[in-house]
């Protein structure tokens, strides 16, 4: 048996805002431990121990592909990463993963993770995926329902069927979208509801034959997008113009809730329970709730002081955050923000995040350090007509050949060698030393050493937006 693990990279978690952010969402970011989310996704199948474990195959959005393919580089595990041009829900997505699964010729189980979930317990989680895996290697659709231990109204809820044989797994009798607090209390009582994880196991054929049964639409599309795709290194292009016009749906509403309903022509669906310490880390209260306290109920991470507080959440990325008296409380430091909220009240952030993008701020989009394939740079400082910036190139990192309309720039190295393009000149300028490029002269940096350049860029000019840069070149293909 081979197993294709699949991670779903889609979401922006608007309400782990403001760690959390468009262009850089939670399953990018460390919030457990070391690893970002996406990164103990994919260490969670290590050692599984069932059959053959493919490389990972990643589906994403094109703006987080190199941020990804580095997370990936770190961790030893280069696996594929299938580049959506834009979102269509996760059924598309799990359509095109199946379409990559059958290239090599096999006919793999797909074992489908969304990518900024939390597990704490792997070996409860490899358990039932080598049950799963058995499954879906017979033909079953495979899903995991999380055991509840209380009436969430947060979750959609799976009720169990009927027994599936003698394989500790039961058919899916209902899908149930979130519910309020008095049934979400009566599926707790009645013990046959589990949380919806969105957790799947599926061979690639009997997903894709399960989609020209239910969504032929979606099917079409994305194979033809497929067929016009093209493989650029580790990413995998499919054709844009189809895949926008592609139907938007879920996995659920697509096929699972129609299996449940008992449509004609489709595999068996079935539900196997799963306690695990699950959680979607939604919001910052479930964060609270996984991460380890102290004997208050408080977590702190960061430069953070507390005195007398109770069941309080601290997260500091630099400043120190000081908190006396409080009680279910959250509060959130990044350099270019601070969220002060009740522990109860989290779910609302996203309206903060809605406000901040009506108000045309860049603040629910972009962190103020922002990565990008050669490395990242922090907009430090800004004022009318100047802005400054601190650049960090990787080793052999090379930035695009490109012109600006509206400013000037001041490159000031730190540490490490610069290799300059400017107009026709190419020179090296190393540490101290400084250099100047005029307004509308075409220009590339690269760094040649084998160390980190860091510099100091001092923008001046009329306009000094990012979207005023005109390349030429770019051997990222942006």
């Amino acid at each position: 048996m081979l197993i294709q693990p699949v991670v779903l990279s889609g979401g922006s978690g608007t309400r782990l805002w403001p760690l959390s952010r468009e262009k850089y969402p939670k399953q990018l970011l460390p919030l457990i431990g070391d690893d970002s989310l996406l990164q103990a996704t994919v260490r969670r199948v290590e050692g599984l121990g069932l059959g053959a474990v493919a490389a990972p195959m990643v589906v994403c959005n094109e703006e987080y592909r190199f941020v990804i393919a580095e997370q990936l580089r770190l961790m030893g595990q280069p696996g594929s990463i299938v580049l959506e041009p834009t979102g269509r829900n996760t059924a598309p997505a799990l359509t095109l993963a199946a379409l990559a699964a059958l290239r090599g010729g096999a006919d793999p189980v797909l074992l489908v993770m969304p990518a900024d979930h939390v597990i704490v317990d792997k070996a409860a989680f490899q358990a039932v995926v080598r049950q799963g895996a058995l499954l879906a290697d017979g033909g079953a659709i495979v899903t995991f329902g999380i055991t509840p231990d209380s009436p969430e109204t947060g979750y959609g809820y799976i009720q169990a069927g009927a027994a599936y044989g003698d394989s500790g797994a039961a058919t899916i009798a209902r899908f149930v979208e979130k519910p309020d607090q008095a049934t979400a209390q009566s599926y707790l009582d009645a013990g046959s509801y589990s949380w919806n994880s969105g957790l799947f196991m599926v061979q690639a054929s009997v997903w894709l034959a399960a989609m020209g049964v239910c969504r032929a639409d979606i099917l079409a599309a994305c194979q033809t997008a497929w067929d016009a795709g093209q493989t650029d290194g580790e990413f995998v292009r499919v054709g844009k113009e189809v895949f926008s016009a592609c139907p938007s749906d879920s996995i659920d509403y697509a096929v699972m809730e129609r299996i449940a309903s008992g449509q004609a022509g489709l595999p068996p669906g079935v539900v196997i329970p799963l306690a695990a310490g699950w959680s979607d880390v939604g919001a910052w209260d479930a964060l609270w709730q996984v991460l380890p306290k102290d004997a208050a109920g408080n977590v702190s991470q960061g430069d953070v002081l507390l005195h007398n507080c109770r069941n309080t959440l601290a997260l500091s990325e630099g400043r120190l955050i000081a908190c006396v008296g409080v009680d279910d409380i959250v509060v959130v430091e990044t350099a270019d923000a601070i969220l002060v909220a009740h522990k109860d009240q989290t779910q609302d952030v996203k309206k903060i995040v809605e406000s901040l993008k009506q108000k045309g701020r860049s603040e629910g989009q972009l962190h103020r350090k922002v990565f990008r394939p050669w490395g990242w740079y922090d907009s430090v400082d800004n004022g009318k007509r100047f802005q400054v910036k601190r650049i960090v190139v990787k080793p052999g990192g090379t930035l695009s050949l490109q012109m600006h309309h509206h400013r000037a720039e001041h490159w000031i190295v730190v540490s490490g060698t610069a290799k300059v393009t400017r107009g026709e000149e190419v020179f090296l300028v190393t540490e101290n030393e400084s250099t100047y490029i005029p307004l509308g002269t075409t220009h590339r940096l690269e760094n040649p050493g084998r160390v980190e350049l860091e510099m100091i860029e001092v923008q001046s000019g009329s306009y000094l937006g990012e979207d005023d840069i005109v390349r030429f070149e770019d051997v990222y293909g942006r």
